[in-house]
């Protein structure tokens, strides 16, 4: 785990398609101490991933990143949000269809309510989806930690499950690319082969 500046570390809770590509996203930037994938933006209390499927729940796949602000920016982490999924298509993520995987901010204060509307503005505005973007800007009312075996979900089965080999690396890839001067040092591709 990346050592703290000074001491003080701030929260954005997000949901972009499935968790698991959200978390390997920004399980890889510097600056992120911890990614949780978990549910919000709905209204049962502690629901199961099932539950959550069902789309009966109102929840998002969302995950929770601590981060260094010392460190990486709140605006700078929406700004790689706002490129790494499609925050263009109501409730769809490819071919993940559902509520559950709806483009949405879960703001913890007013301060981040502020920035989430303003990079949404600023993103339109530079045409970088050609669609306008549709994503929630909500308060978070409550984070629920997802299963056990959703944690980490990227980096454990990456060669095990086609999901990640076809919908999460191309992510990862483009990642790599357009901000590898904002990755861990450890997921900065080598340039050998």
């Amino acid at each position: 785990m990346t050592p703290l500046t000074n001491g003080t570390t701030e929260q954005m809770t997000v949901g972009g398609g499935c968790f698991w590509c959200m978390e390997a996203v920004f399980q890889r930037i510097d600056g992120v101490l911890k990614v949780e994938s978990g549910y919000a933006g709905g209204h049962v209390p502690n629901p199961t991933y099932e539950q959550v499927c069902s789309g009966t729940t109102g929840h998002a796949e969302v995950v929770q990143v601590t981060y260094d602000p010392q460190k990486i920016s709140y605006k700078t982490l929406l700004e790689i949000f706002f490129r790494t999924h499609d925050p263009t298509t109501p409730n769809r993520q490819g071919n993940d269809v559902g509520t559950q995987y709806r483009s949405i901010i879960l703001y913890h204060n007013p301060e981040q309510q502020r920035i989430a509307e303003e990079v949404i503005r600023e993103t339109n505005a530079a045409k970088i989806w050609p669609n306008p973007i549709v994503t929630e800007v909500v308060p978070l009312t409550a984070f629920y930690k997802a299963e056990a075996y959703h944690q980490n979900y990227y980096n454990q089965n990456r060669t095990k499950n086609p999901y990640c080999i076809f919908v999460i690396d191309p992510k990862v890839q483009k990642l790599q690319k357009e901000y590898k001067h904002m990755l861990k040092k450890e997921y900065v591709p080598s340039q050998e082969g």
